[in-house]
C-alpha cells in the first residue's frame, strides 16, 4: 500500500506538498532543457547514384569507428531482406540482426536518383574518428562494399565525397 495512504478510502497525506513539488518540477524541466547543451544534431545524408542499367540499388548507410568497426545502422534501402547479405561489410558488422535495421528501411534507389536520409546523430561522433559508409548492390551486377566512406567531421559538412561503385557522391548537411 502507498506509504502516503492510511487505508483504501483515504486521500493521500501531504497532497498539497506533493502538488507543489510536481508543479515546481514541471516549471524546472523546460528551464533545464533550454540551458543544457545539445548532445545530438540533425543531419541529412544525400547519396546520389550514378546512372547504370539494372534494377534499383540496395544501400546500407551505417557508422563505423576509427578502426572501421561497425557501430550502427542509419538506413537500409531495399525492400527484400533476403538480399541484404549482398551489402557485405554492413551485413558482417550488423550480423543481419533484424534489431539493427528494424524501422530503418525503405525502397531501393533507382539509377541516377538520390537517397535522402535525415537522422539525429550524437555530437561525439563528429571529429571523433567515426565514419559513415555505404555498401551498395544491384541485382545481377557487382556488389560494392564500402562504396563510399566519409569521415564524420564538422568541417566536412556540405562536401560531396565520390563513391567507387554505384554511388556518385555522398554528402551530409547539418539542419
Amino acid at each position: 500500500m502507498n506509504q502516503l495512504m492510511t487505508n483504501d478510502n483515504a486521500q493521500p497525506r501531504h497532497g498539497s506538498a506533493i502538488r507543489r513539488l510536481f508543479l515546481m518540477a514541471l516549471l524546472l524541466v523546460p528551464a533545464l532543457a533550454v540551458s543544457m547543451p545539445a548532445s545530438a544534431r540533425e543531419v541529412t545524408f544525400s547519396a546520389e547514384l550514378k546512372p547504370y542499367y539494372g534494377d534499383g540499388a540496395y544501400l546500407a548507410l551505417y557508422v563505423t569507428d576509427d578502426k572501421g568497426q561497425y557501430q550502427g545502422t542509419l538506413w537500409v534501402a531495399g525492400g527484400k531482406s533476403k538480399y541484404y547479405r549482398h551489402l557485405r561489410q554492413w551485413a558482417r558488422g550488423s550480423n543481419l540482426s533484424r534489431s539493427e535495421y528494424d524501422g530503418l528501411t525503405g525502397a531501393s534507389v533507382q539509377s541516377g536518383r538520390t537517397l535522402n536520409v535525415t537522422v539525429d546523430l550524437a555530437d561525439k561522433l563528429f571529429d571523433g574518428g567515426y565514419q559513415v559508409r555505404i555498401d551498395s548492390a544491384v541485382e545481377d551486377l557487382r556488389d560494392a562494399p564500402s562504396d563510399v566512406v566519409v569521415p564524420l567531421t564538422r568541417d566536412g559538412a556540405g562536401t560531396p565525397v565520390s563513391g567507387r561503385g554505384y554511388v556518385k557522391s555522398l554528402r551530409y548537411d547539418f539542419k
